[in-house]
């Protein structure tokens, strides 16, 4: 099991577009939900930051080790909008941090609840 932590840089002036982005996977949370099993992710986060009148987001996950082999389940739309949003709203020249996991406290019967389901 791999537990994730990575942040990324929303480019100057792109607020409003992740605001759509978030919008848009709440609407389409059953697609994005299949993305997830298909992916073999058992918890994926997406987390906000504005500091210094910079914005950030934070992608969190857990996953299958075997995560990113996809089974055949997603959804290729969702797949599309995603890289698109990341094309446009992603700054890469700030180098994406991830964050080092110290400690992962996932209780025993909750862990092989999620990998039962695999």
């Amino acid at each position: 099991m791999r537990v994730e932590l990575t942040k990324f840089r929303v480019k100057e002036g792109k607020s409003k577009r992740v605001d759509e982005w978030i919008e848009y996977i709440h609407e389409n949370m059953d697609d994005v939900l299949l993305n997830l099993e298909g992916e073999r992710m058992y918890v994926e986060t997406i987390f906000r930051e504005a500091f210094n009148n910079v914005e950030y987001l934070y992608w969190y996950s857990v996953q299958d080790d075997q995560a990113g082999d996809d089974d055949g389940l997603t959804s290729p739309e969702i797949d599309k909008r995603h890289l698109e949003f990341f094309e446009e709203c992603i700054d890469r020249t700030f180098r994406p941090e991830d964050m080092t996991a110290a400690v992962t406290m996932i209780p025993y019967r909750i862990r092989k609840a999620m990998e039962s389901a695999d």
